[in-house]
């Protein structure tokens, strides 16, 4: 089989950028499902807004999640974004089954987001020295989560205390 070699020649390094891709994988992959059950399920007089905003994170954080795994291929790390592992290492909260208030899917996701944007400022600290492409990479993730979650902020800004 062949093996893709790690231009990371610190073993230390490798692991630091490793760790990082990996988390910022999961977290990309759950948050699109996230957002994209509480699509399927929302209702209420802003359905429609909120619906589509929905989509909108799912895209972002899909398409993160693909550069994300490629870089880790790039730089000889298997990716993984089996549902398994999703399950099991996931941070992001878990939302109610069934039909949710267009309130409360405004609220779950800024608060998805925000345990998401917190991860990755965490994996950019990590990784400025091991590996500043991987970092560069993590920082434009970033951005585009932060501003969807000042968008859903924005969206009930007396209901999320903003």
């Amino acid at each position: 089989m062949a093996v893709v070699k790690s231009p990371l020649t610190d073993e230390g390094d490798r692991r630091v950028v490793a760790e990082a891709l990996q988390g910022a994988l999961v977290d990309l992959v759950d948050l699109s499902l996230l957002a994209k059950q509480v699509h399927w399920n929302v209702v209420g007089p802003r359905f429609r807004s909120v619906h589509l905003q929905l989509d909108e994170v799912v895209d972002t954080a899909r398409e993160h999640a693909d550069t994300v795994a490629e870089r880790a291929s790039a730089l000889g790390i298997s990716p993984d974004g089996r549902a398994e592992t999703i399950a099991k290492t996931s941070g992001i909260d878990t939302v109610k089954e069934n039909w949710i208030r267009d309130t409360e899917a405004v609220k779950a996701l800024a608060d998805a987001l925000g345990s998401v944007i917190t991860r990755m400022r965490d994996r950019i600290k990590a990784t400025d020295e091991p590996d500043p492409v991987t970092q560069d990479l993590i920082i434009a993730v970033t951005a585009d989560l932060e501003k969807h979650r000042w968008m859903f902020i924005a969206e009930d800004a007396e209901g999320l205390g903003a």
